[in-house]
């Protein structure tokens, strides 16, 4: 028996759980310390950017609208998200620490992925905003209200948990009886239930629902909102008031575009095609990062509201700082 037979707990003659599992990272790539160090400023100046930005729109009152309660949203999942990811990444493979425990490994998917899912629907829900905005200006106040958007968002965090605690429960019932090595980065769901000995039919069956559910679902009702949006903006005559409606949608078609293009492309590749682990490795970090880092980015420097909220804000605590406190 090898080491990796001897280090799992045998509960049964038929089911074996094992003690860790180990991740594989990159397959022979020169440098590839480098490529962490790289995550690891990524996930800093996410941290600093999407603080920033969750701390003005806590701070200046006229940022609690609907609509910024959605981006606090988007910003606190990423936040999660590249927590729950990168840390673990670095530590797992700056360090060589490449193995991780059985019930560790499980949490550490479900929070990858629980996080992602919350940025997926926070993103239908901003292109819902959208919608409204162009397509029923005059109604929009009265159908987009804090709590409408409050609801709306807690249902979206609620049933990504349910959704992503079933899929990690699942793999609880499989027993791991063969090699242990993950081929991945991270203790991704896929990979993980396919090393499995016994029956994984479930297990495969909840891995298509949960792509489906985060990906394409989110995919298709964002695509659907832009249709009927290309139509409102088609009937408006002025080419003025257009442009102006179509520019309060470019943050949110670049997010977009950054968070589903890569994944939803890495997926398809993988089911119709062969694709290179480290490509995949590659493309999938920086899915789960680079849109994290870029919403702060988008939401200050492209949206008006933000950035005069920002001025605001630094002469108010520029006069303070100036006028003495009187006794």
């Amino acid at each position: 028996m090898g080491p990796e037979e001897k280090a799992a707990t045998i509960l049964n003659a038929t089911f074996v759980r094992p003690a860790k599992f180990y991740l594989s990272g990159f397959s022979n790539m020169p440098h590839e310390k480098y490529y962490y160090v790289f995550l690891g400023l990524i996930y800093i100046m996410t941290v600093l950017g999407n603080c920033f930005l969750m701390s003005v729109i806590y701070l200046v009152r006229t940022l609690h609208t609907p609509k910024f309660m959605i981006v606090f949203s988007l910003a606190l999942a990423d936040l999660c998200g590249s927590t729950a990811l990168i840390p673990k990444v670095l530590d797992t493979f700056l360090f060589d620490r490449n193995e991780i425990v059985y019930e560790a490994c499980l949490s550490y998917m479900f929070f990858v992925w629980f996080f992602g899912s919350v940025q997926s629907w926070t993103l239908v829900t901003m292109a819902y905003d959208r919608f409204i905005a162009i397509c029923f200006p005059l109604s929009y106040h009265s159908i987009v209200t804090k709590p409408t958007i409050a609801v709306i968002l807690l249902f979206v965090w609620i049933f990504s948990l349910t959704l992503l605690a079933l899929a990690v429960k699942l793999l609880d019932r499989l027993s791991f009886c063969g090699s242990l090595l993950i081929q991945s980065f991270f203790c991704d769901h896929g990979p993980v239930y396919r090393l499995a000995c016994n029956d994984t039919s479930v297990n495969y069956i909840i891995a298509i629902l949960v792509f489906v559910v985060i990906m394409c679902i989110p995919l298709i009702l964002i695509a659907l909102t832009y249709v009927c949006i290309g139509i409102a903006l088609s009937r408006i005559a002025s080419g003025v008031e257009r442009l102006k409606a179509l520019k309060t949608c470019t943050s949110h078609l670049i997010l977009v575009a950054i968070f589903f293009l890569p994944l939803v492309g890495t997926n398809l590749a993988a089911l119709t095609s062969f694709i290179h682990a480290n490509a995949r490795i590659i493309n999938s970090t920086l899915t789960h990062t680079i849109p994290a880092l870029l919403n702060p980015i988008i939401y200050s420097l492209k949206t008006e509201e933000v950035l005069n909220s920002i001025r605001r804000l630094c002469k108010n605590i520029r006069l303070r700082t100036i006028t003495p406190s009187k006794k």
